[in-house]
Parts: C-alpha cells; structure tokens; sequence
C-alpha cells in the first residue's frame, strides 16, 4: 500500500485537521468529527444536514457552505457515523426552522440517522429525511436493502441546499427532495479496486484485463465482471441502464460524469465525450453538466454518469449561487 499518511488509524482526524486548516469559512470539531459553517445561515431557515463514511470526497465535507450544506458528518473510512455525532451536527446547525437529513441508502446511515432524528426530535428539533438510492446497478447489494445512494446525492445537496437559502420551510424542502430523489438514476463501473488504509490492500481483486460494470462506492462488487473494453463500449454500459430505468426525454436534464478517484481528468471528459452524445441521441436535453471528482471510492479507477430531469424551477435552483470547497460559482 503506497498512500500519503502517517498512520491507517489517524488518516480521518489528520485529514480533518487539514481541512480546517485549508478553508477558515468551515469549522471543523475534531471530536465528534463534524465539520459545518464558520458562520451560520440566518435564524429561521432550516439547515441542511448530510453525512456517511469517508473516503468519498470531496463529498460530504467539500459542500458545506452557502448554497449547499450547513453541516457533513463524517465516520471513518466506509463506516457510518454513529447517531450521537449525527445529532451533534444536527444540534449544531438548527436555526429554529427545523433540520433536513439526507441520507444515502446504506444500512448504517440509515439507522444511524435515522436514531439520530428520534434523539434531536426529544430536544425540540423537527427533522425531515430524505433517503438517496439512485444506483440502477443493483436492488440488494452488501451494504444495501434496496438501490445505493450515490451520484444524485450531489445534485440533491445543491438544489435543496439552494431552496433553503430561499428560506423554503422544512416540508416543501422535503417534498422537494423526494421529487429529486425520483427523477435521477446513475451507474458506475470500476477499472480498478480502491485500498482502505486500514485494510493495507485492494477491496476486491480486478485482473489488469477485467473491468467491473455496476460498482458501488465501497467496493461492493458490481453488475458482471467482464474484459476491458474501449471508452465508447463503456460508456454504452453506462448509459443504456439509465436511460431503461426512468424516462428521460422531453425534459432539460443535469448530467454528472463523476470520477472514483482515480481516473485522470483527461479520460473522464473522454468518456463525457462519449456518454453526451449518446444521450443526446436519445433525445435527451442536456442543460447543464458536472465532470469530476465529486463522489469517489478513495482511489479506485472507474467513473460513474447520474442524469437528473430538471425543470426551470430546478435549474433556477442549480444556477443559485453556492461557495463550498467542492463546488463554487456565482458567490
């Protein structure tokens, strides 16, 4: 294993401790490993609250800010945060309008958010939930009952994180999110495996000729494990579950093509090349675009496309300002 750290037991607190060190507008508290605004949103807006194991960033940490979260919970590598650091956060960042939890469909995340809102409920916090599970791969997966939370979780942070600034209240925000959360699907495939430092090796062993189709973002095995095959045949994996799982056309979409990390910039917009133009073949209406880093699997190699229905309202939503370290413009 050849990763940059000190020691496998302190890369989340140490990670942690950079990330205040980098960005002065986050506050980071090291012991219930919350990390939220220096500055809080207004008195009477609901706060935003998202969280889950690490290893995926720039999420969740990297959108907290003005526009998307008000506070990211982290747990160690790939394990959820346990219901006391949750409630922290959601304590922390209650502006008297009550929380929104978002929650990738995990079963950890889900319980352990799900106590965490029982507990704020008995302190006079309202929470509302809403639970990710966009991935078309698989239904039941090893850390699933039901489809994964994966890409759409970004997007979903953005708009309802931009609804919130408005100052929408806690049950629009959550009618909102479930409208979201039903009119976004993704699929990812992995070149490579990624190394949990605590592990000290590979989650899963990928020949050099074999690519895995259907991947989750903790290395759970995917679809089918087949031959390496060009970009175009790729993304062609990629896109036709997508586009068979919901009904895309006849509307403007948001489309992410998302690296897991260790994929160069270079191939990723090479595949955003190839899987745009077969949206768009599909009469899709691509109105906006994210290629990146944005959810990743520490370093596995692999990329993943999530595609959105939007309307004007939501993309009135999408193009609201936002200042976060992992997305930022109009601010």
């Amino acid at each position: 294993m050849k990763k940059l750290i000190n020691a496998p037991a302190d890369v989340l607190v140490e990670s942690l401790k950079g990330v205040a060190a980098a960005h002065p507008e986050l506050s980071v508290d090291l012991d219930t490993q919350v990390i939220t605004r220096a500055v809080p949103k207004d008195e009477g807006k609901v706060a935003i609250v998202s969280g889950g194991g690490s290893g995926h960033e720039p999420l969740h940490g990297g959108y907290v800010g003005h526009g998307m979260l008000d506070a990211a919970v982290a747990g160690e590598v790939f394990t959820s945060p346990t219901p006391d650091k949750v409630q922290a956060a959601t304590k922390a960042v209650d502006r008297g309008a009550g929380v929104l939890h978002i929650v990738k469909n995990y079963t950890g995340d889900v319980l352990n958010f799900e106590m965490a809102a029982e507990l704020a409920s008995i302190e006079g916090i309202e929470v509302g939930t809403v639970v990710v599970a966009d991935d078309v791969a698989v239904q039941d997966s090893l850390y699933t009952a039901g489809r994964r939370g994966v890409g759409l979780t970004v997007l979903l942070e953005k708009l309802v994180g931009a609804a919130a600034e408005e100052g929408r209240d806690l049950a629009s925000l959550v009618d909102l999110a479930h409208r979201i959360t039903g009119q976004g699907r993704s699929m990812g495939m992995a070149l490579t495996s990624g190394t949990v430092p605590a592990a000290g090796k590979p989650t899963f062993d990928l020949p050099d000729d074999q690519m895995e189709i259907g991947i989750g973002i903790h290395g759970e095995p995917g679809r089918h494990r087949e031959p390496l095959a060009s970009a175009h045949e790729i993304a062609r994996q990629l896109v036709d579950p997508v586009l068979a799982d919901y009904d895309f056309t006849g509307a403007p979409a948001i489309v992410m093509l998302n690296g897991m990390g260790g994929t160069p910039l270079i191939e990723l917009y090479l595949m955003y090349g190839e899987v745009s133009a077969m949206l768009e073949a599909a009469g899709v209406q691509i109105a906006r675009n994210l290629v990146g880093n944005y959810i990743t699997s520490l370093d596995m190699a692999g990329c993943s496309v999530t595609v959105l229905k939007v309307d004007d309202e939501l993309l009135g939503l999408w193009d609201a300002p936002v200042n976060t370290p992992g997305l930022r413009w109009g601010a």
